[in-house]
């Protein structure tokens, strides 16, 4: 944890008590368990995000294109997957 910021953060009793415990149960500081906690919310969310992005993206360039390709013709691609005869992935239409 290179160039460190300080940050306040109210917390309130219960949930101040939580950490407590939790931190005293796995030897950790409160501190390390919160930096933890945000960092993982952060990643979390920022996929959230990037997914998010992606399906505006893909619902864009569809109003633009038309091109899609139905969920039973997915279904069926999928079904075929680690068989011998693995259908290619189906290909995109209007």
């Amino acid at each position: 944890m290179s160039d460190l910021t300080s940050l306040a953060l109210e917390l309130d009793q219960e949930t101040h008590l939580r950490l407590e415990r939790l931190a005293e149960s796995r030897r950790q500081t409160p501190l390390l368990i919160m930096h933890e906690a945000i960092v993982q919310y952060l990643e979390r969310e920022e996929k959230r995000e990037a997914s998010r992005q992606e399906t505006l993206d893909a619902w864009k360039e569809y109003q633009v294109t038309g091109l899609h390709v139905t969920g039973d013709e997915v279904i069926a691609w999928l079904e075929t997957w680690g068989d011998e005869n693995e259908l290619p992935a189906p290909e995109c239409h209007k």
